[in-house]
């Protein structure tokens, strides 16, 4: 059992494909909405099918404000160090330090060598690295008099002058499997960054892998736990057990939660696109895992009867995690309409710690979703008949009746869009008023005041820009062929629909969950 004993650390790795890049730019904003403390991305200079990392990285530092980035790892061979050296310590500073610097040798040697690089033996590019590091740190070194000056084999620095420094002390994490590699990790890098994929014996092989960075690290002369243990996951989020990183949440805390005491792992790095697969990691696997692992930290064995207790509650029919997924924003924006400001919304105090989800909870909490989705397939059907409109297939009036039709439009928001479509049916059976459920929520938890409060006010916003619609295509029904009103009116609705509804399940899942949809219903 080894634990290195640092700050848990929980992060994404994503494609930049150069044919999604908004869903790309949305994916990594993503990441910082629900918590996660790092976004990575694949460094290929060579694939034309990616944007440069670099440039990617740069924009998504302007475009978020919390979360640190990295290259996983950036190819050496096509980045000159001391070039590179500078661009990390000038986004770092930019950004207010939120840059690391994750760092590969090099591989796929006939793309590079086909891109201007140099090919290079398994030995020589440890030598590179093991120089490359080295410029780095003397670039970055400003309190140091003098130049530059590596008389390296490969790397050769006569007196660069140093600077800029960056904001706070750049982590150099570098990936590697070898043996030679990983005791330069040890005995250079600031931490070790494999893929979980990579390793053919699983977790199993990181024991032997770690004793090479542990050694390394004790032949320079440096405390092995210095060195920091990160890794990059792959998995899916099933219902059933299939595999290690192969299961439903609680699968995964458990071996997450492994790999950190048993095996070092601080820095947790999932590789996945997908957005509910970045929540789940973020909101269900990484706050559980952190628990975990503090409280066997703290009390020794504490794992072993919480992993037994929480298999008791799944056997018993409950579930110690909410199954139900939020569905993310989408991230990306058609307009430049702001008829809120999203950073300012409240957001919903966190759930009692060991609460227990019964499977009727579950389905209480999903059925937010199930509503919402209909409310989404109505805004595509808005948008379907505009097109149809725009075509001729469809008359501007016969689509003003069509959105008339719709539970968007019968709802006056100002009781929620989860009140006009599912209150009348509860009210068949338990004679509740279609306002009852924000009040009972107020009831219920006086926290949840803002959050209900911002959402009711959101509400009659979207009741507006519904409005809006309707008489966009009033007016183009006056004046047929003008389509920029009525274009811009959906374009809002798809803005202002898509995030609310994400923010409403995003804070109010889970309290409906907990609390049900009227006093004693769970």
């Amino acid at each position: 059992m080894t634990d290195y004993g640092h700050d848990l650390m929980f992060g994404s790795f994503l494609t930049p494909a150069a044919g999604q890049v908004e869903q790309v730019v949305a994916r990594a904003k993503l990441c910082e909405q629900v918590g996660l403390d790092l976004v990575t991305f694949q460094d290929h200079p060579y694939q034309p099918n990616f944007v440069d990392t670099w440039t990617l990285m740069s924009f998504v530092a302007a475009a978020t404000s919390r979360i640190r980035l990295s290259g996983n790892v950036l190819n050496l061979p096509l980045r000159q160090p001391v070039v590179l050296a500078r661009s990390i310590a000038s986004l770092d500073l930019l950004t207010g330090g939120r840059v690391e610097l994750g760092l590969g040798a090099g591989a796929f040697w006939e793309a590079i060598e086909a891109n201007g690089g140099r090919r290079l033996s398994p030995g020589q590019a440890v030598d590179a690295l093991d120089e490359a590091i080295r410029i780095i740190r003397e670039v970055w070194a400003t309190d140091r008099r003098g130049g530059v000056r590596v008389e390296g084999d490969h790397y050769r620095v006569v007196g660069a002058k140093r600077g800029p420094a960056p904001a706070h002390d750049v982590g150099i994490w570098v990936g590697a499997y070898k043996p030679r590699m990983l005791r330069l990790v040890g005995r250079a890098a600031d931490g070790w960054l494999p893929s979980l994929a990579y390793l053919p014996k699983g977790p199993a092989e990181l024991v032997d892998l770690n004793a090479l960075v542990d050694e390394g690290a004790a032949a320079a002369g440096r405390d092995p736990r210095s060195v920091r243990r990160l890794l990059n996951l792959s998995g899916q989020f099933i219902r059933s057990r299939s595999g290690f990183l192969a299961g439903p949440q609680e699968q995964w805390v458990e071996e997450v939660a492994g790999l950190a005491l048993d095996h070092g792992i601080s820095g947790f790095i999932l590789g996945a696109d997908d957005p509910t697969a970045i929540q789940l990691f973020a909101q269900e696997v990484a706050p559980a895992v952190r628990e975990l692992v503090a409280s066997e930290r703290a009390e020794p064995g504490s794992r072993a009867k919480a992993v037994e207790e929480q298999r008791e509650v799944v056997e018993a029919g409950g579930a110690p995690t909410l199954a139900v997924t939020p569905t993310p924003d989408p991230g990306v924006r058609l307009t430049d309409h702001q008829l809120w400001d999203e950073s300012t919304r409240p957001v919903a105090p966190p759930p009692p710690a060991g609460h227990v989800y019964t499977p009727h909870a579950q389905a209480v909490g999903a059925h937010l979703v199930d509503v919402h989705d209909h409310l989404r397939q109505e805004l595509a059907q808005v948008r379907d008949l505009l097109e149809q409109v725009k075509r001729g297939v469809v008359s501007a009036g016969a689509a003003r009746a069509v959105l008339n039709q719709m539970t968007m439009r019968q709802n006056n928001w100002t009781l929620g869009a989860y009140c006009a479509a599912y209150c009348t049916v509860v009210t068949q059976h338990h004679g509740l008023e279609d306002n009852s459920i924000f009040p009972h929520l107020r009831r219920a938890d006086a926290g949840l005041g803002p959050v209900l409060d911002r959402l009711e006010a959101e509400h009659v916003v979207i009741h507006d820009v519904v409005e809006g619609v309707d008489q966009a295509l009033v007016d183009l029904i006056r004046n047929p062929g003008d389509f920029t009103e009525v274009q811009k009116g959906v374009d809002v609705l798809t803005d202002t629909l898509l995030s609310h509804l994400s923010y409403e399940e995003r804070e109010i899942v889970e309290p409906l969950a907990r609390y049900g949809f009227y006093a004693g219903q769970v």
